[in-house]
C-alpha cells in the first residue's frame, strides 16, 4: 500500500486541478480555511453559505485582508475579497469536500493549510504585470510614479526580490531607446542583476560620452562610479526616485564633484522626453506612453526572466 502523500503535496494538486490560482478562489480557500478552524469535522457545506443562499458566508475584503495582514501582506487581493466572483459557493464545496477528506486521514494542520494559501496569494501578485491606465486627465509624471508605485509594494510583499530597481532601470532604457530613434546610436541593455563591475561597463547605459547610473537608493558606492566616470573622460548622470535626489547631490558635495555630476528625479527624467516625443499633444502623447511600454516589453522578454516585470496596458 502506497502512503498517503504529504499535505502540502495534496494541497497542491488540489489547487491544479480545480485552478485555485485567481484572487477569487484563492479569497474563497483563506476565508474557509479561517472559518473551519473553530469547526468540528466532518465540515457541512451549508455553514458556509451566507443568508441570501447565493454567497460565501463571511466572504469579503475585511475577512480576507485581516488574514493576509497578519502574514505580512498589505496588498488588497480582491476589492469585494471574492464575494462577487462568479463560482464562489462551488470552489467552497470542492473544498470543504478536500478538508473533510483530508481530516479522514490525518490531523489537520491549519497553519500549514493558511500558508499554503497565502503563499499562492503571493504567486498571484508576482504573476500580475505592471498596469498603465491612459487617462488623459493625468500628467504623464504620475503614469511613471504609479507604475514605480505598484514596483515598490510589490517588493514589500515579496521581501529579497528587488522589482523596484529593476523597473527603473528598465523604463529609463525604454525611455532611452525612444529618444534614439533615428539618431544612429545603440547601447547595451543588462539584466537588472548585471552590475557594471561584472562586465567593466562605464554605467547601466553608455551613450556617446555619456555614463548613466540609475539607482532607487543612491550610495557612496555609485558616487564613486562617476568620480571614476570623469576621471576616464565620460560625463556621469544619476537617475533615482524623488527620495534620493538629496541624497546624490549631498554624497556629490562630499565628493567634490556637485558641479560636474547631474542628477535627475526619475519622473521628470522619463515624463519630460515623452511630451516632446509627443510633440506636446493629446494623441502623441498617448502614443509616446504605448512606444515606450513596447519597447520596455521587450527588454524584459530579452535580458530578464522574470515575465511578471512587464507592463500592460489598460484601455
Amino acid at each position: 500500500m502506497n502512503p498517503e502523500p504529504p499535505l502540502a503535496q495534496r494541497l497542491e494538486q488540489f489547487a491544479t486541478t480545480n485552478r485555485f490560482r485567481g484572487k477569487g478562489a484563492l479569497s474563497v480557500a483563506l476565508v474557509v480555511t479561517d472559518q473551519a478552524r473553530n469547526m468540528s469535522f466532518p465540515l457541512d457545506h451549508s455553514a458556509f453559505i451566507a443568508e441570501s443562499g447565493t454567497q460565501v458566508s463571511g466572504l469579503g475584503v475585511a475577512p480576507v485582508q485581516a488574514i493576509l495582514k497578519r502574514r505580512g501582506i498589505d496588498r488588497i487581493l480582491a476589492k469585494e475579497g471574492g464575494r462577487t466572483s462568479r463560482g464562489s459557493v462551488g470552489n467552497m464545496r470542492k473544498y470543504v469536500e478536500f478538508l473533510n477528506e483530508t481530516a479522514q486521514k490525518e490531523q489537520i494542520d491549519f497553519d500549514l493549510i493558511e500558508l499554503f494559501w497565502v503563499q499562492k496569494v503571493e504567486t498571484f501578485f508576482r504573476s500580475k504585470p505592471f498596469t498603465v491606465k491612459l487617462d488623459p486627465s493625468k500628467g504623464l509624471r504620475a503614469v511613471v510614479r504609479d507604475v514605480l508605485k505598484q514596483a515598490i509594494e510589490r517588493q514589500h510583499d515579496s521581501q529579497g526580490v528587488t522589482y523596484a530597481g529593476a523597473v527603473l532601470q528598465h523604463m529609463v532604457g525604454a525611455k532611452l531607446e525612444c529618444a534614439m530613434v533615428g539618431e544612429g546610436m545603440t547601447f547595451e541593455h543588462f539584466s537588472f542583476t548585471t552590475s557594471d563591475s561584472q562586465t567593466e561597463r562605464a554605467g547601466d547605459f553608455l551613450l556617446g560620452d555619456v555614463a548613466i547610473h540609475v539607482t532607487t537608493s543612491p550610495g557612496e558606492a555609485v558616487v564613486r562610479r562617476c568620480q571614476e566616470n570623469l576621471d576616464a573622460g565620460f560625463r556621469p548622470i544619476i537617475v533615482t526616485l524623488q527620495k534620493g535626489l538629496t541624497v546624490a547631490e549631498g554624497l556629490a558635495a562630499n565628493a567634490g564633484i556637485a558641479d560636474r555630476l547631474d542628477v535627475f528625479e526619475i519622473e521628470q527624467f522619463v515624463a519630460l522626453n515623452l511630451y516632446e516625443l509627443g510633440k506636446f499633444k493629446a494623441t502623441g502623447r498617448r502614443t509616446a506612453v504605448e512606444e515606450m511600454v513596447v519597447r520596455y516589453n521587450a527588454i524584459i522578454e530579452e535580458i530578464e526572466t522574470d515575465p511578471s516585470l512587464r507592463i500592460a496596458i489598460q484601455r
